[in-house]
């Protein structure tokens, strides 16, 4: 039968790094929140909300989180054979099977009621059951197989704060120059082209719903200063700010 040795909810804040270590036990960590990397033994995966790293016995690893990130990870001694060759991130499926029965696991850890560790126990060959059928099935590849995927969910999430392309490279795990035509290859645009029109959809929304003066709008678009963001808007929209949203402000009227 699985043992439970620990079970832990924890947050980490922004730009954490938990260097390398390894445990007797295995251990399961789950990612509620954050984005960021993981490394197992020789390997480096990327993490999300809904993502879960699996991490055998003796196995060196280390994570760094990105922005805030909450976590639950359990220890435990795995008596399922199978199990034992597999190390890695992977995902949840879409009814978040393995985070729903850690957060039972966790509530009945903390209430400690008659029975509470054999229960734990069952709990967690419940979850090793099912990770036997979720990875073990055939065609499954980890999340961490698509990295420049998981870049462009971060950009999604960040394109507002100051991002360079070198640091994106670095969390794709790519060469600048690789990332850059992989991302291209893949999305259409440079990873900086991409970046510049996400803020300008942003800026045009701000323009258009608030009253927010144009240096104000700069800044919470994510431009360097207002004469940046002046500049690139005219070159790109064709009209300066002001003039976008006076047009913005007008055109219901005039289509009347």
């Amino acid at each position: 039968m699985d043992q439970v040795l620990y079970i832990v909810r924890a947050a980490h804040e922004a730009g954490t790094h938990i260097p390398r270590h390894q445990h007797e036990c295995f251990e399961l960590v789950y990612y509620i929140e954050g984005l960021g990397t993981c490394g197992i033994g020789p390997r480096s995966f990327h993490f999300r909300p809904g993502s879960f790293a699996l991490i055998p016995p003796n196995y060196k690893h280390d994570e760094n989180h990105q922005p805030v990130s909450e976590v639950l990870f359990v220890g435990f001694h795995c008596g399922n054979a199978r199990i034992n060759s597999l190390s890695g991130v992977y995902e949840d499926d879409k009814d978040q099977t393995v985070l729903l029965t850690l957060q039972r696991m966790h509530e009945e850890f903390k209430r400690k009621r008659d029975g509470f560790t054999e229960l734990l126990n069952l709990q967690m060959s419940e979850i090793t059951v099912y990770l036997q059928r979720l990875l073990g099935a055939s065609g499954y590849q980890s999340p961490a197989e698509d990295q420049v995927q998981y870049v462009l969910n971060y950009m999604d999430e960040h394109y507002r704060h100051k991002l360079s392309v070198q640091s994106l490279a670095d969390m794709s795990g790519y060469s600048y120059d690789r990332f850059r035509h992989l991302f291209k290859e893949r999305f259409g645009h440079s990873p900086h082209r991409y970046l510049l029109l996400k803020r300008l959809n942003y800026a045009k929304s701000l323009l258009m719903h608030t009253q927010m003066p144009v240096a104000e709008i700069s800044a919470a678009a994510g431009f360097v200063n207002d004469a940046q963001f002046c500049n690139i808007f005219k070159r790109e929209i064709g009209l300066s700010p002001r003039t976008f949203r006076i047009n913005s402000k007008t055109e219901p009227h005039e289509v009347n």
